[in-house]
């Protein structure tokens, strides 16, 4: 007899084969992303990037690769109106009309889903800061656990394999039946409908130091914004940016923000996303603020504006505890994620969150993106009073 030997064959890993137009299209979405959507700017960037590691060939351009866009339907050209009458192709004698490009919602919703698999696939791949807060009961999320049946629980949670074998034990083949005592049901979260609001700020020094802060944040933005429309379609994400004022966007507007010339109007944030957050009708209601800098702005009763960068304004501090204050008061937590890291400013959010008992993360640019998932999906596991 003889005997084969078994067991695994392990190779060195080949990435997986792909094409030229996937190599570009990777660096593309990133750069369409830190150019805010200008499609002129991202190729240049690519055109710059291909002249210093070859990234295409003779055979296939990066004139090639903005065709296969169009074709794909990633990009549109548009011409201006002629009034001289040009063709339409765009020629008028000699001169050659040139479109403007731009992304389409196409494009739009790729880049969202870039962003979802960066961050959120990391966040299932680390295993990091799991925080197990959620309580079983009737509902429609399943926690993988069984037990026995009780009077009220749905006919779609119970296990019928589970409950078979069950009958198979406790009556035998040979008289099988069923009966109540045998049944056995999948367990159950409670889950209720989350409304969200993030808050952006886009002040200038969200890009100053040296440091590009607003792109990770767009990217946490547009993240959150594609989990919760494919997987947690009852809840809602409303997504406001403040600067001297502030005003809601929508996720159609994220791939485009950029920072202003502003100051810090934290106040007028927090108000805007109180009033949007009291017009839901559901109860588990939340805020999370993404800022890197003091508060520094304040609108005032006659329309002008009160500004000071200098240090902490006493005035304009107090203005943010209080709303902190109010928003405690109607049940809405605030948990801010402070990019900055200078000692007098994590002391005015430890005060800050401690007026509203909400929470506060001080982190730097790496991980922003897998703690606002943690926290969303622990806070979306209890109901929030």
């Amino acid at each position: 007899m003889t005997m084969t030997r078994q067991g695994f064959r392990f190779t060195p890993y080949e990435a997986p084969e792909q094409t030229p137009f996937e190599k570009l299209f990777d660096i593309f979405q990133e750069l369409i992303t830190h150019t805010s959507g200008d499609f002129d700017e991202a190729i240049d960037w690519l055109r710059e990037l291909d002249k210093e590691y070859e990234l295409t060939t003779d055979a296939y351009t990066i004139d090639d690769f903005i065709e296969e866009l169009k074709e794909k339907g990633f990009i549109q050209e548009e011409f201006e109106d002629d009034p001289d009458g040009a063709g339409e192709d765009g020629e008028e004698g000699d001169e050659t009309k040139k479109g403007v490009i731009s992304i389409t919602a196409k494009m739009e919703r790729i880049i969202r889903q870039h962003a979802l698999d960066q961050i959120f696939g990391k966040l299932k791949r680390s295993g990091a800061g799991n925080h197990k807060t959620g309580k079983s009961g009737q509902g429609d999320e399943h926690t993988g656990d069984m037990r026995e049946y009780r009077y009220g629980d749905g006919l779609e949670n119970i296990s019928m394999t589970e409950s078979l074998k069950n009958a198979q034990i406790n009556h035998g083949i040979g008289s099988f039946h069923l009966d109540e005592n045998d049944l056995v049901v999948e367990d159950t979260q409670h889950k209720a409908q989350m409304s969200t609001i993030l808050m952006i700020d886009i002040s200038h020094s969200m890009i100053l130091y040296g440091e590009d802060r607003i792109t990770p944040a767009k990217k946490v933005a547009m993240a959150l914004a594609e989990l919760i429309t494919t997987r947690y379609p009852k809840d809602t994400l409303d997504i406001l940016v403040f600067g001297n004022d502030a005003w809601p966007i929508s996720i159609k507007e994220l791939p485009y923000l950029k920072v202003g010339p502003y100051h810090t109007n934290t106040v007028a944030g927090l108000q805007l996303a109180m009033d949007m957050l009291r017009r839901k009708r559901n109860t588990n209601k939340q805020i999370f603020m993404i800022t890197d800098g003091k508060p520094s702005c304040l609108r005032l009763p006659d329309g002008t504006y009160y500004k000071n960068s200098v240090g902490l304004d006493d005035y304009i501090v107090e203005k943010c505890y209080n709303m902190a204050r109010q928003a405690r008061k109607l049940h809405i937590p605030i948990t801010t994620f402070m990019i900055a890291q200078d000692p007098y400013l994590m002391k005015f959010i430890r005060e800050f969150t401690e007026a509203n008992k909400g929470k506060a993360f001080f982190t730097g640019l790496k991980g922003l993106g897998e703690m606002i998932f943690e926290d969303y999906e622990s806070n979306r596991r209890k109901r929030l009073k």
